[in-house]
């Protein structure tokens, strides 16, 4: 494939920290701020591309500052490269360092903005999809107190949103009890979907996930240790709830293993795991041929991330779920145009050139940064 010349002149780092509104806690530890990192891609066309990342380090094995590090090794590499092959670039990126998903991801995303903007298209449209798909988003209750994770759940139906996500993984018979009390409590309307963030071992994953069968729970996000995935095929066959694998699944490699090992009925697509949109993609492509359905996800991203998430649950017919309610937990929104909330935790997207999401010059200005 032909690429027309798009060269990048300069690369922009920025660390931005969001303090929480409170506390995000699941099974692999507490959240209390969005500790992330934002690429901007300048080129010699006058276009101008933003990425961001939001590292995890019980998950990717990356932290803001390993990010803001690596990040320099892979922006010198890219200078002067022509942004408008983004699957040469990403290959420099792996070239470069092993691994760092997370930190390629936000450069793949400023990647895709630029290439898009030079098409004059939304990014959506560059992957493939249409705005003819509804997207609604869930809303998390993270794991506490089972009186609390109750209060949480109540909240979250009382402020319209129409489907829950619940964090368990802490202990197998409190786990059920708070699913039995949370559903109780919220009524048999509202979907639940689960989370266990690799809190159980195959046995209490099987035991918890056949005591929650008549709970109506649309799935269970990776139940056991992402590293015990040969025995994920053996819950999956066991457990009458549907089982999604998040951790277990980075790339396309993780996804096509799974896939021949028949451990999972869907995929949970982030960005911080799969390197960026292009891998993504090529999980999608598998997942796809499996027919298999999947799900968006994220970390801590802004709405400068989750606008990234949103074009790719636009991409193909098989993305049917969207996790995207980090950016109601931040304390401040920097982010300008990018998805907007809407009632019943429904996702609005404008018909803009490229991302359509974008931090204004004078607020980048605040944040550390580093230039190359």
């Amino acid at each position: 494939m032909e690429h027309q010349k798009i060269t990048i002149r300069q690369i922009e780092l920025y660390r931005v920290s969001i303090p929480l509104r409170k506390p995000f806690v699941i099974s692999l530890g507490t959240i209390k701020e969005a500790a992330n990192v934002v690429v901007v891609i300048r080129t010699d066309q006058g276009i101008t591309g933003m990425g961001e990342c939001s590292p995890f380090a019980t998950i990717n094995g990356e932290n803001q500052d390993t990010c803001m590090a690596v990040g320099q090794f892979l922006a010198t590499g890219l200078i002067g490269k022509n942004g408008a092959n983004i699957e040469e670039c990403i290959h420099l990126m792996d070239k470069t360092i092993y691994g760092n998903s997370s930190i390629k991801s936000a450069f793949d995303m400023a990647l895709h903005d630029v290439v898009a903007q030079n098409l004059k298209v939304p990014l959506y449209k560059l992957l493939g999809g249409n705005l003819l798909k509804a997207l609604v988003t869930d809303y998390t209750v993270s794991l506490g107190e089972i009186s609390q994770m109750v209060e949480d759940a109540l909240q979250i139906k009382q402020n319209g949103f129409t489907v829950i996500k619940v964090k368990l993984g802490e202990d197998p018979d409190k786990d059920v009890e708070r699913i039995r009390k949370i559903r109780r409590e919220i009524g048999k309307k509202i979907k639940l979907r689960v989370d266990a963030n690799q809190g159980w071992t195959p046995e209490e994953a099987i035991k918890v996930l056949n005591a929650l069968k008549d709970q109506n729970i649309q799935y269970c996000e990776e139940p056991i240790p992402r590293w015990d995935f040969m025995h994920l095929a053996r819950v999956r066959r066991r457990s009458p709830i549907p089982i999604m694998a998040d951790e277990s699944c980075f790339d396309h490699h993780d996804a096509e293993r799974l896939i021949g090992l028949k451990a999972c009925d869907l995929f949970n697509l982030k960005l911080g795991k799969s390197g960026g949109l292009w891998k993504a993609g090529q999980i999608v492509t598998l997942a796809s041929k499996a027919k298999m359905k999947m799900q968006v996800g994220g970390f801590m991203e802004s709405r400068l991330g989750m606008t990234a998430n949103a074009h790719l649950a636009l991409s193909n017919r098989s993305i049917l779920f969207c996790d995207f309610d980090t950016p109601l937990m931040f304390t401040s929104d920097y982010v300008k145009g990018g998805i907007q909330y809407q009632p019943g935790g429904k996702i609005l997207m404008e018909e803009r050139p490229g991302l359509g999401a974008w931090i204004q010059e004078d607020q980048l200005r605040k944040f550390q940064q580093v230039v190359i």
